[in-house]
């Protein structure tokens, strides 16, 4: 093999290295980009409040949650929060356009306690899905 033919595979060889390179390096930021905006299961309870409605769904053992907004578009602070008796809340809250969640949490039969924010409105109910 002469020495061009080398070169030339040496460059094949690295490009194809960059670019997986590259590819490995944008594959997460895409992956976070595509996280679920909505619950799986049937929704079992809606609560709608002054600015914003709060859905509850249900799939086997689990309870996901998800607040959106009556006015969508700008940014507000929005918060959704699920907690299974006996168990600490997760709760998903920050400056949002359209949504706060999904969260979900492992309930199993036990009852949950829900609740949803959007600006100064909000919804909190008592233990549901018992």
């Amino acid at each position: 093999m002469d020495t061009g033919a080398i070169r030339r595979r040496l460059a094949v060889g690295l490009a194809l290295l960059t670019a997986s390179g590259l590819l490995a390096v944008a594959a997460p930021a895409q992956a976070q980009a595509a996280a679920p905006t909505r619950c799986e299961g049937r929704k079992v309870k809606t609560y709608p409040f002054s600015t914003g409605t709060l859905y509850v769904y249900k799939r086997g053992g689990y309870v996901c949650a998800i607040t959106k907004a009556k006015d969508p578009g700008r940014k507000q602070w929005m918060m959704v929060s699920v907690q299974a008796r006996r168990a600490n809340p997760v709760v998903d809250a920050w400056h949002y356009r359209h949504q706060a969640g999904p969260v979900t949490v492992h309930a199993g039969q036990r009852c949950v306690w829900v609740k949803g924010r959007v600006g100064r409105g909000s919804v909190s109910k008592g233990w549901i899905l018992c």
